[in-house]
């Protein structure tokens, strides 16, 4: 939507016209998250959208065609959409703001979003901010053409990738095509109330970082297990692995990092409003709830998404799995001095650091004859806010003359002086 001329307005009668020109502001370029540095902007979308229909009449749309007619003098059609709003969403909060502006409008100009007399403060400013975000929402371009850095490769088992933008309230999905991700659809979410960089129970911050889901809890459960409590997680909630190995290893703590819905007396919530949780509405959360595969969807969490253009990562996912193939053949060949080469200094597994790892993997090696390793399902993910470090997981199958083993397997690869080198080694 082109921005509306301000140049004579009145101010502010149309204070949402003034809204949305600072939103255009915002957004005139994407930004890379770690270094402030312009990158190309997502082009406009055309991508297939597990909400389609609902992105042509939904709430956001509703709310830039009720801007649209503010920026053109228009009251009574923007009344009009914000009522259609208000009608599909009979608790859309920020909607009911709109319309009261709207009405106070026709008596008298108007300062700023919410100009309702006697109204808690706290709450108008609740209310501004989601303006804010969801006017920088219908501003900013889909990323058709581009793809998150962080995602280097998936394996054919998982069909979506959620990607959530902290700094623009957005979670991203990506499906899986040929192991190379595809724009689907964006929805808006809220975060931590205060804020991002989650590092100890009960900061109310959420945590930045590259997870999975790790269950999905119904409604029925949650009113099971939390009673009154489990009206902020609305219609369900779908747990992820927070905190992580790496949340582990630098001395991060907490629990009970979810995606959940939002109460059933509001449509949304304010961008920071959660402890730490993400949050979308309850439609939301149904839509994307039905795509989660347990133990298999990865939830990559970053504060502004680095975008690179569709197959900028071939390099990288090359690197990185020519490192994982030589440590699986240097282990198979029972050369232990060249398969603890792979280790990095600061290796750890637990309590267990590299010199008692070398030792016991020296010492069971003895004992082999012959082993065989395979590795399948491959998936290769950049770490948010970090060059230098990357999640690989697979399924290991193992056997050797005294030893049948499969598992699960987590590492976290670190680029030490130019060379990528195992920094932790798991159970997934």
């Amino acid at each position: 939507m082109k921005a509306p001329d301000l140049i004579g307005l009145r101010p502010l009668r149309y204070a949402f016209a003034a809204l949305l020109l600072v939103a255009v502001g915002a957004c005139a370029l994407v930004m890379n998250g770690r270094s402030g540095q312009a990158v190309s902007a997502p082009t406009a979308v055309s991508a297939p959208s597990l909400k389609t229909e609902e992105a042509a009449s939904g709430p956001e749309a509703l709310l830039s065609r009720t801007l649209h007619e503010v920026g053109n003098h228009r009251l009574d059609a923007a009344a009009s959409e914000i009522d259609k709003a208000i009608r599909d969403y009979p608790n859309f909060r920020l909607a009911h703001l709109i319309k009261g502006d709207l009405l106070l409008a026709r008596a008298r100009p108007l300062t700023t979003v919410g100009n309702a007399s006697g109204a808690p403060l706290d709450r108008l400013e609740e209310l501004r901010a989601e303006a804010r975000a969801r006017l920088a929402r219908i501003q900013q371009q889909r990323p058709v053409d581009l793809v998150p850095r962080y995602v280097v490769q998936m394996h054919g088992e998982q069909r979506h990738v959620l990607v959530v933008d902290t700094a623009r309230s957005t979670l991203y999905v990506f499906e899986n095509r040929g192991g190379e991700p595809r724009y689907v659809t964006d929805y808006y979410v809220s975060i931590g109330k205060n804020g991002i960089d989650k590092f100890r129970e009960g900061d109310n911050k959420t945590p930045l970082g590259v997870y999975h889901v790790t269950g999905r809890i119904s409604r029925e459960r949650l009113n099971i297990d939390y009673g009154r409590r489990a009206e902020q997680y609305g219609i369900g909630a779908l747990p992820i692995s927070y905190p992580n190995e790496w949340d582990r290893r630098e001395g991060r703590n907490g629990h009970g990092i979810w995606l959940h819905g939002v109460p059933f007396d509001t449509y949304s919530r304010p961008p920071l409003a959660s402890n730490g949780c993400i949050a979308l509405t309850n439609e939301d959360f149904t839509a994307i709830s039905r795509e989660v595969q347990i133990g298999l969807t990865p939830v990559i969490i970053a504060n502004g998404v680095d975008w690179v253009a569709s197959g900028a990562g071939a390099a990288l996912r090359e690197e990185l799995a020519q490192r994982v193939e030589s440590w699986r053949r240097d282990w198979e060949s029972r050369d232990t001095e060249r398969y603890l080469a792979h280790y990095a200094g600061n290796f750890s597994t637990g309590k267990v650091r590299l010199a008692q790892w070398s030792r016991q993997k020296r010492k069971v090696n003895t004992g082999k004859t012959w082993i065989r390793l395979d590795l399948d399902k491959v998936s290769i993910f950049a770490y948010p806010g970090r060059d230098d470090l990357a999640v690989v997981t697979f399924d290991q199958n193992y056997a050797s003359n005294n030893l049948v083993s499969q598992m699960r397997k987590r590492q976290y690869w670190i680029r030490e002086d130019g060379v990528w080198r195992i920094l932790h080694e798991g159970t997934a």
